[in-house]
Order: C-alpha cells, then structure tokens, then sequence
C-alpha cells in the first residue's frame, strides 16, 4: 500500500502504523520530491511511502511524518469475493462533487476506481492542492486507483511536460505490473479480478511500448484462478455524443482486438459527462461475446452535462444513457456474477 502526502514544509518522510489506535508497531520510510510548473510555481514537499505487507480485509490505523495531531485509518482490500469497487470519474472540485464524495463515503465500498480528469485543475497548479484536500478523508481510509484524463493535463508556453502534477501527486503501482510508465498500469484485486488501467494518452498502436506491455499483461492472466478483467480508460470508444464519436476511434482500432480476443468482461471509461451503458459489443456491432462499455463521466465536472435530447445522434446498441451526475457500484459477488448499480 502505497501512502503519498504533501506538506508546506520539509519534513521525515515516514509512516507509523499498527492495527490499533494511537500503537504503531511498525515504521517505515520513503521519499520525498518536489516539482517545478514554469517560473511562478513550485510545489510543496511530496512524501511517498509504501507499507506492508498488510493484512487482508484489515483496519490499519497510521500517522505521516511525525504528526501527532493527526491519525489515520485505512482499511485493506479482501483476499477472496465478494468486494464492492466504485466507479467516479471527471470529479473536479465543484459542488456537485462534494455531494458526490458524501454519497460515496456512506458506501461500504472496498475500492475505488477513477478512469481520469480528478481535480481539474488546466495547469493551475493551486487546484491540485485543493483537489488533494477535498479527497483526502476518502482516499486516505481506502485505496483508490487512478488513470489520467484530459483535464489534468498540464499545458503551458513554459512547460510543455503534459503530465507532471498527475505523475507527481498520484503514482501508482506500475513498476509492480511491469510497466514502463505511470500512464497505464494493471492489478489483482480478491485473487479474483485483473484490473487493467490504459493511457489514452501513451502511444498505443502496435509495436508501442503500452500495446506490447497489454499484450504481455493479459497473456498472464489466468482465468481458472482470476475469473474476472475489468478494463479502464478516459476516452470513450462508444460514446453518442457528437463530439466524441469519432474522436478516439483510433485507439479502439489498435487495442479493441486483445480485449476482445481475451473475453475481457467489462471496460469503464469517462469524459463524456453523461451516464451510458451499452450492450456487448465489438468494432461497433452488436456481439455476444462482445465487451460491455459503461461511461461513468459525471460525478461533479465543472462543465455542463451532456443533453441526451440533443447531444446524441445514433442509438445503436446502447441500453440505458441518463445527463445526471453521480458514481457506480461494480460488486463483484462469486466467480461468474456481478452487479453493476449506477447511483
């Protein structure tokens, strides 16, 4: 488990932790950096700390840095089904998505999944800051999984590295998946359900390093003993919305294939600030062995919602599409059912 906090001021790089309140039988240390955007910014002192090995399904209570003042407590995945994941995604910092985090946090969910645009902070790097402490009574109690999207991309005449606040503020087990890069990375969760994290934006045509790492990423997975693929990703492939329809096709022709050759099961992704939910589907045809796409792209964006009045033009193969902003349930009860719940 992997611990990332931020402090003003130069401080130990370590976590205490134990599974009562207030006794900490072990300490462990980590690393500390901090990160430049053009002239005018630099960011306050980021610690990163991965402790372990933890005990499945168990409450851990810890502290970062020394601080007395302040004691966390984080509970840790199941080893074996059921487990709930919740799915939100292009949060921002908006009012909807306080409700959104509320709502969320009265769940008894194991982990949470987010397929991109977090703080929406468009370079401003003050906006990652308060994103961080919007979250924090959340993702400091469970882990949440992250993947890159649009909105945190960082963009500037001065600074033209498109991800270094996302990759600073939010790094993920990669290495661990034998991944090269922060931008797409996989994990096991239950010893159950393979869990697959894609950049739409890394190269991902064939011969790229995202494409041969998916490919040796799920000749790996054996679905005797790992039942389940769950795919995420923040561009949409099937999406109804005008503009998006066409946009990203191109990822879908070059990856679309392995998924699909694999049986992966279902594939969450965002942008779009609407709720879809499709039926199986392949290269845009209705398909039984097909892959279930849901877009879950408005749990409180600073945007408008996508009107499904007048933003959608082709009805194909889509079950279900509602402009309300909200999360989902994914729970997964055994090794061949699963309930999905849009909340």
């Amino acid at each position: 488990m992997r611990i990332t906090w931020l402090t003003k001021k130069p401080a130990p790089s370590k976590v205490e932790y134990g599974t009562s309140p207030g006794v900490y039988t072990s300490t462990v240390e980590g690393t500390t950096m901090r990160y430049g955007f053009t002239i005018f910014y630099k960011s306050g002192y980021i610690h990163r700390v991965v402790i372990g090995p933890l005990k499945p399904n168990t409450v851990y209570y810890y502290r970062c840095s020394g601080d007395r003042s302040r004691e966390f407590s984080l509970k840790t995945t199941p080893a074996q089904l059921p487990i709930q994941f919740v799915l939100a995604a292009d949060i921002g910092r908006s009012e909807t998505s306080h409700k959104t985090l509320d709502y969320i946090s009265k769940s008894s969910y194991n982990i949470l999944l987010l397929p991109g645009d977090l703080s929406y902070a468009n370079s401003d790097q003050k906006y990652w800051d308060s994103f961080g402490r919007m979250v924090e009574p959340l993702a400091s109690q469970r882990p949440w999984m992250v993947i890159e999207g649009e909105e945190d991309i960082d963009d500037s005449d001065f600074h033209k590295t498109m991800f270094t606040a996302y990759n600073s503020r939010w790094m993920m087990p990669y290495e661990e998946s034998g991944s090269s890069s922060n931008m797409y990375y996989s994990f096991n969760v239950a010893n159950a359900v393979h869990v697959i994290m894609l950049g739409s934006y890394s190269d991902h045509n064939p011969g790229s390093n995202q494409y041969t790492w998916l490919e040796r990423d799920l000749k790996k997975v054996d679905r005797k003993t790992t039942p389940w693929i769950v795919v995420l990703f923040h561009e949409p492939w099937y999406s109804y919305g005008i503009p998006n329809r066409l946009k990203y096709q191109q990822m879908r022709m070059d990856i679309e294939h392995l998924l699909y050759d694999v049986r992966v099961d279902i594939v969450f992704s965002a942008h779009v600030h609407s709720y879809q939910r499709y039926t199986r589907v392949y290269d845009w045809e209705a398909n039984k062995c097909g892959l279930v796409y849901i877009t879950v792209g408005s749990a409180g964006n600073h945007g408008d919602l996508y009107s499904v009045d007048t933003d959608y033009t082709d009805g194909r193969n889509f079950i279900y599409r509602e402009s309300s902003f909200g999360h989902g349930q994914f729970n997964v009860m055994n090794s061949t059912h699963a309930q999905w719940i849009w909340l």
